[in-house]
C-alpha cells in the first residue's frame, strides 16, 4: 500500500509499504477513507520534537472495515468506523474508567499498524478502540467530514472544556486558535458558556471562533493580550482553556485567570521544560490546573450523537482537502499558516 514517511525535517515522502494484516483474532484492518494532518504533526515536521527517520505518520484515520479477526464482535467488514488517535484495549484499568490514553498495551498508529496517513491501518483491538458509525449516516459525505474530528481534534478541544469545568453561564477564556482551540469554542458553546473569549493571532481564525460561538476574540500578544483579557472578565476568568502547548501559551492561561479558578490543558507541551512553569502564578491564585492528553474515545458517543442530530458541526476546520499525493502539500499549508486543518483522502 501506499502511506506517508517523514524522512526529516520539512521532508514528507509517500511511498509504497508492507500493508498491514489481521495477525490477532482481535485485529481489524481498516481501509482509510479519511484522514487528516494534525497541529501536532508539525512539531516533528519543523525539527521540534524528535522523530525516527522512516517512519508512518498520521493518527486521525477513519473508514471501512475490510476485515477482522475471529474474536471480534463489535464490527465487522463494510462497517464505517472512527479510529480515535490513542488505540485502546477497553479492558485494562485505565479503559475500563475512561481514560482511554493511558491504556496498559501501549499501541500507536505506525509500522505494523499502518500509519494513519496512508491507505490502510490496523486496529488491535478492534472491540474496545473502533466507534462504528450508524448505517443511515455511513455515506453521506456531509456528516463524514463532521465525523472525522472525533479521532482528535474535536475531544481534545471537548476535554479542555471539561477539565476547566466549563458549564452553563459561565465566562471562559480560550487559549489558541488552531483546530484544537476552534473545537474547544464549539465545546464551550455546546456546554452553554455564557461569554467565550477566543485569544489567537490570525483574524480568519478568529472569525471562525466567532462562528462557533465566541462572543469576544483578542488578537494581542504578550502583555497586551493579558490586559486586554484581564479587562474583559473583569480581573480575571474563573475557567480558562490552553490549547496550544507552548510555554508561552500556559503563562498566559496562568496570567488570566481568576484567582480560585481552573485552568484545562491540551496542549502537548513544547517549551515548557526549558521556560519552566509558573507554579509559583498557580500557586499564588490558588488555581486549578486539569487536563492533559484527551480520553477522546470516552467522549466519542456522546459528541457523535449531536453532530449526527445536526446540532454540533465542526467540519469548517477543513479548509484544506488533498488526496495521499497532496499530503506533503498539506503539511507545508499548515506549517505556512495557509490552512487551519487538512482533510486527506487516501483514495482520491
Amino acid at each position: 500500500m501506499r502511506a506517508a514517511v517523514y524522512r526529516g525535517p520539512g521532508e514528507i515522502e509517500i511511498e509504497e509499504v508492507p500493508r498491514p494484516q489481521v495477525e490477532s483474532p482481535t485485529d481489524a484492518v481498516i481501509r482509510v477513507t479519511h484522514t487528516a494532518i494534525c497541529g501536532s504533526d508539525l512539531w516533528f515536521y519543523r525539527g521540534l520534537s524528535d522523530r525516527e527517520v522512516g517512519s508512518r505518520v498520521g493518527h486521525e484515520p477513519m473508514g471501512i472495515v475490510e476485515e477482522v479477526g475471529e474474536a471480534v464482535t463489535s464490527v465487522e467488514p463494510g462497517d464505517r468506523v472512527i479510529a480515535p488517535f490513542a488505540i485502546s484495549c477497553g479492558e485494562c484499568e485505565f479503559c475500563r474508567k475512561g481514560l482511554y490514553t493511558s491504556c496498559e498495551q501501549e499501541e500507536s498508529w505506525g509500522e505494523a499498524n499502518g500509519g494513519g496517513q496512508g491507505e490502510y491501518v490496523k486496529t488491535p483491538f478492534a472491540d474496545g478502540h473502533l466507534v462504528r458509525v450508524p448505517d443511515r449516516h455511513a455515506d453521506d459525505e456531509d456528516t463524514l467530514r463532521s465525523l472525522l474530528p472525533l479521532t482528535d481534534v474535536l475531544g481534545t478541544g471537548h476535554h479542555a472544556a471539561v477539565s476547566a469545568g466549563v458549564d452553563a453561564g459561565d465566562t471562559v477564556v480560550v487559549i489558541g486558535d488552531g483546530a484544537v482551540g476552534l473545537s474547544g469554542v464549539l465545546a464551550a458553546q455546546r456546554l452553554g458558556a455564557e461569554r467565550i473569549i477566543a485569544m489567537g493571532h490570525h483574524e480568519d481564525r478568529l472569525a471562525l471562533a466567532e462562528d462557533f460561538g465566541a462572543t469576544e476574540t483578542i488578537t494581542a500578544r504578550g502583555d497586551a493580550a493579558v490586559e486586554r483579557a484581564r479587562e474583559l472578565t473583569y480581573g480575571g476568568a474563573n475557567h480558562v482553556m490552553e490549547c496550544v502547548g507552548a510555554g508561552s501559551a500556559m503563562d498566559t492561561a496562568i496570567d488570566v485567570a481568576r484567582d480560585g479558578g481552573t485552568i484545562g490543558y491540551v496542549g502537548v507541551p513544547h517549551g515548557v521544560e526549558e521556560a519552566g512553569l509558573n507554579v509559583h502564578g498557580l500557586f499564588r491564585g490558588n488555581l486549578t490546573l486539569q487536563g492533559g492528553v484527551a480520553p477522546v474515545r470516552d467522549y466519542a458517543e456522546e459528541l457523535m450523537a449531536d453532530i449526527v442530530g445536526g446540532t454540533l458541526d465542526p467540519s469548517p476546520i477543513f479548509t484544506k482537502t488533498v488526496d495521499l499525493d497532496g499530503v506533503p502539500e498539506g503539511y507545508r499549508a499548515m506549517d505556512d499558516r495557509e490552512a487551519i486543518k487538512v482533510l486527506v483522502k487516501p483514495w482520491e
